[in-house]
C-alpha cells in the first residue's frame, strides 16, 4: 500500500514557502486587504494544543483569503516580558534575556512544524530595545496629552510576586499568575487614564458587530455606566465638618439608611490620625485588596467615628459615620450610605456592629415582607417610605426622590463609570522602563526623545526579593546637562506591551516611529482577531483604549478600534490525573487497559485517580506535547484533529483515537490520489462527468460558506462526505481534462485546512499557481428537485420531478403514480394550486 510520507512532504513545502512566500511590502496596495490576526503567544518554552487550535483557525482563514486574492497580513510576535522570564531566571541562575530568547527559538520552530503561512519577516519580540523604543515614545506622547499621570494610590500588592496589579488582573481575591492572596497597599503609580474615555469605550461596542456579544456584554458590565445621584448628607459632630457627599445608583431607599460608611483615606481621616485605634484599624484594612471580589469576600470591618449623618428626606432620622474597610476613594466619592436591608454587604456590616435595619422594598404591595439573614435586592414596590409609599422600585421611585434632592440643595443627578485608570508600574525588572527621571526635588522629568530606548541594565544575578532595579546604582543614577537625576525603576505592565503591536505589525522594521500612518491606514483595523474569552476585558478591553488614546487630540491618526472583528476560540481539554499523593500525573506517564488505568512505571498497581476533564494546563499537567503528535502523525493530521471534534467557539476534547483516525483519513486520501493519478495516466476517456462537475460546485459552495461562518467542523464533514463519493465516482468513465479540472478545485478546497498534503498533490498534476474556485451557478442547481403533492392540502406524496416541470405535466406525472392516482380516481378537481418547483395543491 502506498503511504503517504508526511514527513517528507512537510520538510519540503515548508521550505518551499520560506522561500518563496511574497512578503506584504511588495503587494498591490491597490488590491483587497485581509489583516488576520491571532493573540500573540508568551514564550514559555514550548506550544501546546491551546496554541495548535489558536494558530490553525488563523492559519485557516488566512490561506483562505490568500485564495480568495486578497493581500494578507499573518504576523507573529512573542508577549516576551513578564514576571515568569523574571522567576525562572532566578530559580535557573540565568538572565531573563537568555530564558525569553531560547524558548522563543524552541516555539517558533514547533509552530514552523504546523505549516503555518504566517509572515515570519515581520516577527516582532515586545522585549527587543527595538520594540520598546516606540513604547516609549507613545508613553511621552500621552504624557504631553494629560493622559499618563503619577499619583499616591492604594494598589493591589501580590506579595508573592511583589508586584501591583491592575484590578482587573486579580482573579478571586488572588493574583492572576501567582495565585497569592492580593494585598491592598499604598505606593506612587504611573496610571493610563482610560477613565476618560469610558463612554467612548461604551459607545465603541456598539460598531463592533463581528464581536461575539458575550465579550461585549462582559467590557459594558465592567465600564459599568449607572446613573444615580450624589447626594449630601449634613453631619452632626464635635470637628468643623458640615456635611459628608456620596454617590448611590438607589437613593429611593434612602428611607432604609441605618449608617454612612466612608474610605480610611477620605479626607475627613486626617481628624483621627493621631487616634491610636484607628491606626490599627487602617493597617487591618490593607489585608484587604482593592477589587470587588476582594472586599467582597472579606471580613467587614468598621471604625466609628463621633460624626452622626443626618437623612435628608428626614432630617429626624440620624445614623452613625463610619470608616470601613470595604469602602475605597477611587469609587464615586469615597463615601457610601449603608441601606442593610437592600445591600447584603450593608446587611453583613449592620448585623456585626448592631445596626437597625430597615426594610423599605417589599417584592409584593399587599404582603407583610421581613428581613432575615439574606437582604431582599430585587424588584418591588416601596414602603416605610413616606412621600416615595407605592412606588414601583426601581423605576419612577429614583427619578421622584432625585427631583426632591434636587429641589432642596441636597443632591443632584450624576453619572458614574465603574471603570478605574489603569495603573502600569510594576515592581519588577523584566518589562520596558519607563522613560521617566526625577530631579533632586523629585519631580518627574521626560526622557529625551533622543535618548530613547531607555535599555534595561545587563544583572547577571537577580536578586531573590524585590525589584532589582532599585539596587543598580549604576544605571538608576545619572546626569544630564550637569544636573543629577534618578530613574523611574518600575517598569511598565505587560498589558501595554500588548496594547498596541498589532499597529508595530504594519511597519516592523520602521525605525522612526512605532508604525508609518501609511501602512496603518492600508491594513488597519485587523478584519479578525483571534484569541481566548479570557482576555475580553484585560488585554480588548486596553487595546481599545490605546487606540482612543493615540487619536486623542492627533489629526492624522482616527481610527478608534483595533479589531474589527473577533472570534473566540474554545479550550483544548483532557482528563487530569493524582496519584495517592494527590500529586499531578502527565498523560504520559500513566496507561489504560479495559477501561482502567495504571502508571506505565513506578508501581503499577497503584490506584490512579482520573479527574474531570479540563482545559490543558501546565500546572495539572493535563496537556499533550505538540511535536511529539506531528513527528508521529504530521502535522496535516493534528490540523484536521484539531478542527474535526467541535465547533471552533466551543472546547474539544483531546483524544487519542481521534487523533489516529485523522491520520488514517489522511492515509486514505493520498490512497485515493493515487487511484486518480492512475485514472488520468490511462486516459480511458469517457462521458462528460456532468456529476462530477455537480458534486464539486455543491462542494465549493458548502466549504466557501462554512469557512466564512466559521463551521469548520462542518468542512471537515464535509471532507469526508467528498471522499465517499470520490472513491466510488471514479471507477465509472470520466474524461480526463474534466477529472483533472474538478479534482484539482477539490485540492485547492483541501488547502486551508491540510495544506502539505493539498500541495503536493497539487504539484503531482503539474498545477502551480492555484486561487480559489468559483461556483457555477448553473452546475450548482439541481435538475430533479423533490415536488411535493398536496390534495385537499394534505402531503399525500413528494415525487422526485425535473426542474421547471409545468402544471400540466405534473399532473400528468401524478395520475401515473399509484399512490397518489387513488386518491383521485373518480373525484372531482375544483380547483388546483401550482408553485413552481414546490408544490401542488388539488382541491377534490
Amino acid at each position: 500500500m502506498d503511504r503517504y510520507n508526511f514527513k517528507t512532504v512537510e520538510e519540503k513545502w515548508q521550505k518551499l514557502w520560506d522561500e518563496t512566500k511574497e512578503f506584504s511590502t511588495k503587494l498591490d496596495k491597490n488590491k483587497k486587504k485581509f489583516y488576520c490576526l491571532e493573540m500573540f503567544p508568551y514564550p514559555s518554552g514550548k506550544i501546546h494544543m491551546g496554541h495548535v487550535r489558536n494558530y490553525t483557525i488563523g492559519d485557516v482563514l488566512a490561506r483562505f483569503k490568500t485564495l480568495q486574492g486578497y493581500n494578507v497580513l499573518h504576523p507573529m510576535g512573542w508577549d516576551s516580558f513578564g514576571m515568569p522570564a523574571e522567576n525562572a531566571a532566578r530559580q535557573n541562575n540565568l538572565d531573563p534575556k537568555t530564558w525569553t530568547e531560547s524558548n522563543i527559538k524552541i516555539m517558533r520552530s514547533q509552530l514552523k512544524k504546523l505549516g503555518l503561512s504566517i509572515d515570519w519577516d515581520k516577527e516582532v519580540s515586545t522585549c527587543s530595545p527595538e520594540y520598546y523604543k516606540h513604547q516609549q515614545e507613545f508613553f511621552l506622547d500621552l504624557f504631553d496629552k494629560g493622559l499618563v499621570y503619577r499619583k499616591e494610590n492604594y494598589v493591589n500588592w501580590d506579595p508573592v510576586d511583589q508586584t501591583v496589579l491592575a484590578n482587573e488582573q486579580v482573579v478571586d481575591g488572588k493574583g492572576w499568575r501567582s495565585g497569592a492572596i492580593v494585598e491592598r497597599k499604598k505606593l506612587n503609580q504611573w496610571f493610563f487614564s482610560i477613565s476618560k474615555f469610558s463612554e467612548e469605550l461604551l459607545q465603541g461596542l456598539d460598531t463592533l458587530n463581528n464581536w461575539p456579544n458575550k465579550v461585549k456584554i462582559m467590557q459594558k458590565n465592567w465600564i459599568g455606566k449607572s446613573f444615580g445621584c450624589e447626594v449630601e448628607f449634613k453631619v452632626e459632630s464635635e470637628k468643623p465638618i458640615e456635611s459628608i457627599k456620596c454617590y448611590t445608583t438607589r437613593p429611593d431607599t434612602l428611607f432604609g439608611f441605618s449608617f454612612l460608611a466612608l474610605s480610611t483615606d477620605h479626607s475627613l481621616a486626617k481628624y483621627y490620625e493621631e487616634d491610636k485605634k484607628f491606626k490599627e484599624f487602617k493597617k487591618e484594612c490593607s489585608k484587604t485588596g482593592t477589587t470587588e471580589e476582594s472586599i467582597a469576600s472579606a471580613e467587614k470591618l468598621g471604625f466609628k467615628t463621633d460624626m452622626m449623618a443626618i437623612n435628608p428626606l428626614d432630617k429626624n432620622m440620624k445614623v452613625p459615620v463610619y470608616f470601613a474597610n470595604f469602602v475605597l476613594m477611587d469609587y464615586g466619592l469615597g463615601a457610601v450610605f449603608g441601606c442593610p436591608a437592600h445591600d447584603q454587604r450593608d446587611l453583613d456590616f449592620a448585623i456585626k456592629y448592631n445596626l437597625e435595619v430597615r426594610a423599605v422594598v417589599k417584592p409584593e404591595k399587599d404582603r407583610e415582607f421581613k428581613i432575615n439573614d439574606e437582604a431582599y435586592t430585587g424588584e418591588g414596590y416601596l414602603y416605610n417610605s413616606k412621600f416615595l409609599d407605592g412606588l414601583k422600585a426601581p423605576g419612577k421611585s429614583i427619578m421622584k426622590t432625585i427631583e426632591f434632592l434636587e429641589k432642596n440643595n441636597l443632591g443632584k443627578k450624576k453619572t458614574n463609570y465603574r471603570l478605574k485608570d489603569w495603573g502600569i508600574s510594576r515592581q519588577r525588572y523584566w518589562g520596558c522602563p519607563i522613560p521617566i527621571a526625577y530631579d533632586e526635588d523629585d519631580k518627574p522629568v521626560k526622557i529625551p526623545r533622543e535618548l530613547l530606548p531607555v535599555k534595561l541594565p545587563e544583572i547577571q544575578k537577580l536578586s531573590n526579593t524585590g525589584n532589582p532595579l532599585d539596587t543598580e546604582d549604576a544605571w538608576k543614577y545619572f546626569k544630564l546637562d550637569g544636573k543629577k537625576y534618578k530613574r523611574e525603576t518600575d517598569t511598565l505592565d505587560t498589558f501595554v506591551d500588548s496594547s498596541w503591536y498589532f499597529l508595530r505589525f504594519c511597519s516592523p522594521n520602521n525605525a522612526n516611529y512605532g508604525f508609518t500612518q501609511e501602512e496603518v491606514n492600508y491594513w488597519m483595523p485587523v478584519d479578525q482577531y483571534i484569541g481566548g474569552v479570557e482576555h475580553a476585558i484585560l488585554h480588548l478591553l486596553y487595546s481599545r483604549f490605546f487606540m482612543q488614546a493615540l487619536s486623542f487630540k492627533n489629526d492624522n491618526f482616527k481610527l478608534k478600534e483595533p479589531f474589527k472583528g473577533l472570534f473566540t476560540q474554545g479550550m483544548v481539554c483532557h482528563e487530569t490525573y493524582k496519584d495517592q499523593q494527590n500529586k499531578w500525573l502527565n498523560p504520559e506517564e500513566v496507561t489504560s487497559e479495559d477501561g482502567k488505568i495504571f502508571y506505565k512505571k513506578n508501581n503499577p498497581s497503584e490506584k490512579i485517580i482520573v479527574g474531570p476533564t479540563e482545559s490543558m494546563s501546565k500546572s495539572k499537567k493535563n496537556t499533550i506535547d505538540p511535536e511529539n503528535i506531528i513527528q508521529n502523525y504530521g502535522a496535516d493530521s493534528v490540523r484536521l484533529f484539531i478542527l474535526s471534534d467541535s465547533p471552533p467557539e466551543k472546547d474539544v476534547q483531546w483524544s487519542d483515537q481521534g487523533m489516529i483516525a485523522s491520520f488514517k483519513f489522511i492515509q486514505k486520501l493520498w490512497i485515493l490520489n493515487s487511484k486518480i493519478l492512475q485514472k488520468i495516466k490511462n486516459n480511458d476517456g469517457g462521458d462528460e462527468g456532468n456529476n462530477l462537475i455537480k458534486f464539486t460546485n455543491q462542494l465549493i459552495y458548502k466549504v466557501t460558506h462554512n469557512l466564512e461562518k466559521f463551521h469548520y467542523n462542518v468542512i471537515i464533514a464535509n471532507l469526508y462526505e467528498m471522499y465517499n463519493y470520490l472513491i466510488k465516482e471514479i471507477e465509472k468513465p470520466i474524461k480526463k481534462e474534466v477529472l483533472i479540472d474538478n479534482y484539482k478545485k477539490i485540492l485547492i478546497l483541501m488547502n486551508p485546512f491540510i495544506p502539505h498534503f493539498s500541495n503536493e498533490c497539487l504539484n503531482l498534476i503539474n498545477e502551480k499557481k492555484i486561487s480559489w474556485p468559483t461556483v457555477s451557478k448553473k452546475d450548482l442547481i439541481e435538475e430533479e428537485i423533490n415536488f411535493v403533492v398536496q390534495i385537499n392540502s394534505k402531503k399525500r406524496a413528494i415525487l422526485k420531478v425535473k426542474r421547471d416541470i409545468t402544471e400540466k405535466e405534473i399532473l400528468k406525472t401524478i395520475k401515473l403514480n399509484q399512490e397518489t392516482e387513488k386518491n383521485l380516481k373518480g373525484q372531482k378537481i375544483i380547483k388546483i394550486i401550482f408553485v413552481p418547483n414546490r408544490l401542488i395543491n388539488i382541491i377534490i
